[in-house]
């Protein structure tokens, strides 16, 4: 039967009949008054009249409900309806140039090599160019220091140990013939535990995933491979990607152990403070690459929303979900950001914009903007937060301030909260949540069963408030390069995680205990290389991020 409404035409037959199955039961299941009890859940009141009238369509749509669970949806099957972040009228740049970077010659082998472990990439590089060390020598310093420390950081979920020496080798061989990959070559490096690597367990962090052999690499570890990096550890993650609290812990923040590192890149950030690894990659959803590299005094970029690709990485928020660096220099970021950027002809999500990165920038010539309100009433770290604003003025930089756009923003947080709810529906349906570790009020548990309750028209209207959100934006950046903001002032970071916006955030100093503070640093649009350039003007100009945390055995 075909029943006719303007632009929509409905096909009204029972899903059964069309996928060829037995109709499921057609007794009606809800009745007048669970339609009354539920209209408390979303804020609306009908008449008994009204309620009625709904309980066929009800009824089918519950029906419907169980036949659609009947089809496997692993976590790696996205929605139809994918987050276009780009406003109306926006252009991007067409044309690639070659990516630049700082010289680093001089750079002199030390005779202990383990002094070179919090070195930056950069430097690293010019070792292993100039051939004072091998890879394998590099990679096999990082491995015994993870060995040492990573048990007391609870930072390491499986060492690739047999991968990173084949890697290292064969990298080696490579510069022994005159191949030359560029800066990533050689250069051992740790991944969060949500992107897929061949023969190695891929453990969301979470108990019901432990052994998890995902055989295939995510598309980023492909990326990285292809540069000559190493592979030397899977980091720990919050719980599917929630805190620092994983199976076999917590993980710590090497400037002060009886502290968590913060997450969800939890093992990445205190890895990379650590000086474990050379690097490492992180994810951010809302907030976890900024908040664990505030944390552990990292560098972190997070990039624009449809950059870097998510192939065989953990989905949590496909709207929300992005891939980036966590690192020990801004420039650090900018290398390891070249190689892994772009599509790759699988995440549909991905936009071919370039990168031109160039470190050389004139400070006089950007327009940097700054959320004067959220530094005026910021009151932690006020005085580190003030100090950046003062350094930027003294490398010449005119200071514009600026405010955010007027909309509803954390009443937008349960987008994510869907979102996650349908990667890990069938996690919650078999009730193999209980396994996690966290299961008071703000562990995932709870957070998938709320958002069972989220109405599909109130998510839809909140992504419709999302797109002016977009429009707003980019009223607000069309004017600026840049802005800088109080890491966590106001709603800046759960906005720029909305609309897509890449950040970078870098040591600005340290708390009156001794642990790191941060700043954050934002961007247009695929901006990155803009972005990267006036943060590292900013950290040249100071040395926070030299510093080192004492560490434990």
């Amino acid at each position: 039967m075909k029943r006719s409404f303007p632009g929509v035409v409905l096909l009204l037959l029972a899903p059964s009949l069309l996928i060829g199955q037995t109709p499921p039961d057609t007794a009606k299941k809800i009745g007048i008054e669970h339609v009354a009890h539920a209209e408390k859940l979303i804020g609306l009141t009908f008449t008994d009249a009204q309620r009625d009238s709904m309980l066929d369509n009800l009824n089918r749509f519950l029906r419907n409900y169980q036949t659609i669970r009947s089809v496997p949806l692993p976590n790696h099957v996205p929605p139809a309806i994918d987050f276009n972040p780009i406003p109306v009228g926006f252009v991007f740049e067409k044309s690639k140039r070659p990516f630049k970077m700082s010289s680093y010659k001089g750079v002199k082998r030390p005779s202990n090599l383990e002094d070179v472990a919090f070195w930056s990439v950069g430097q690293l590089a010019e070792l292993i160019r100039t051939k004072q060390v091998s890879s394998l020598e590099l990679t096999t310093m990082y491995l015994n220091r993870l060995k040492k420390y990573g048990p007391k950081l609870e930072c390491v979920v499986t060492l690739t140990e047999e991968l990173a020496l084949r890697q290292a080798k064969r990298a080696d061989a490579e510069l022994a013939a005159g191949k030359y990959r560029g800066p990533l070559h050689g250069i051992p490096y740790g991944a969060k535990d949500l992107l897929a690597t061949k023969g190695y367990p891929t453990t969301w962090g979470a108990p019901p995933y432990k052994n998890q052999i995902i055989d295939e690499d995510a598309t980023v570890i492909k990326k990285l491979e292809e540069a000559g990096a190493v592979l030397v550890a899977k980091l720990t993650m919050g719980s599917l990607a929630l805190g620092d609290i994983w199976f076999g812990g917590m993980t710590r923040n090497p400037w002060n152990y009886k502290q968590g590192s913060s997450g969800s890149s939890a093992g990445s950030a205190s890895a990379t403070a650590a000086g474990l690894v050379g690097f490492s990659i992180g994810t951010e959803t809302w907030g976890s690459i900024v908040s664990p590299s505030t944390r552990c005094g990292t560098t972190g970029l997070r990039p624009t929303y449809g950059r870097v690709s998510r192939t065989g990485a953990m989905a949590l928020s496909w709207s929300m979900d992005k891939i980036g660096p966590i690192c020990r220099t801004v420039e650090d970021c900018a290398i390891v950001f070249n190689a892994i950027y772009g599509p790759d002809g699988k995440d549909q999500m991905l936009y071919d914009a370039p990168f031109n990165y160039d470190p050389k920038v004139d400070l006089r010539k950007i327009r940097i903007g700054y959320l004067k309100m959220e530094f005026d009433s910021a009151h932690a770290n006020k005085a580190n937060n003030d100090s950046v604003l003062a350094v930027l003025q003294r490398l010449g930089a005119s200071l514009i301030p600026i405010e955010l756009p007027k909309l509803p923003i954390s009443e937008l947080s349960f987008i994510l909260s869907s979102e996650a709810a349908a990667a890990f529906d069938e996690l919650t349906r078999s009730k193999r949540d209980s396994l996690l570790v966290r299961q008071g009020k703000g562990g995932w548990p709870n957070t998938f069963r709320s958002a069972r309750f989220i109405p599909a028209v109130e998510y839809l209207q909140a992504n419709r408030v999302r797109y002016l959100l977009v429009q707003e934006m980019e009223k607000i950046m069309k004017d600026l390069d840049v802005y800088v903001c109080p890491t966590f002032g106001g709603n800046n970071l759960l906005l720029t995680n909305l609309t897509g916006h890449p950040a970078v955030v870098l040591p600005n100093g340290f708390t009156n205990e001794g642990t790191p503070t941060s700043i954050t640093f934002h961007g247009k649009l695929f901006g990155e290389a803009t972005l990267l350039a006036v943060a590292k003007a900013y950290q040249d100009a100071t040395t926070y991020h030299l510093k080192h945390p004492t560490l434990q055995e």
